[in-house]
């Protein structure tokens, strides 16, 4: 798995992509949480280009599906971020008390369009 390279493929910018689940009554405050740590990582880390959160319930009301976009201007930048170890997601420690699950890695994608 490896992530696409800006200078391979023309593409301007990468798409990181990472998933995580959270019992629906713990949303909100993991809501926060993200603003916290993650987005305020993400933001600070030079060669982030914006940082997307989307969160939806699921439709019985017990689960939040949170997907979190960030925009890289390289695989270097992904790494100032991420590590050397990019592919593997990164989590911080208060995560194991609202997520359900750990997905072990993150899929980056070439950015063919913006807004």
């Amino acid at each position: 798995m490896s992530a696409p390279s800006p200078s391979s493929t023309g593409s301007k910018l990468i798409a990181r992509v990472w998933h995580g689940v959270t019992p629906a009554a713990k949303a909100d405050a993991y809501t926060e949480y993200l603003h916290r740590t993650g987005v305020r990582d993400y933001r600070a880390t030079p060669g982030n280009r914006g940082v997307y959160v989307l969160r939806r319930i699921d439709p019985q009301g017990d689960r939040a599906e949170f997907t979190l976009i960030t925009l890289w201007e390289s695989v270097e930048a992904i790494k100032r971020f991420a590590g050397a170890e990019y592919e593997k997601a990164r989590y911080y420690p208060e995560d194991r008390d609202f997520l359900l699950e750990f997905e072990p890695f993150v899929a980056h994608h070439d950015v063919l369009v913006t807004p």
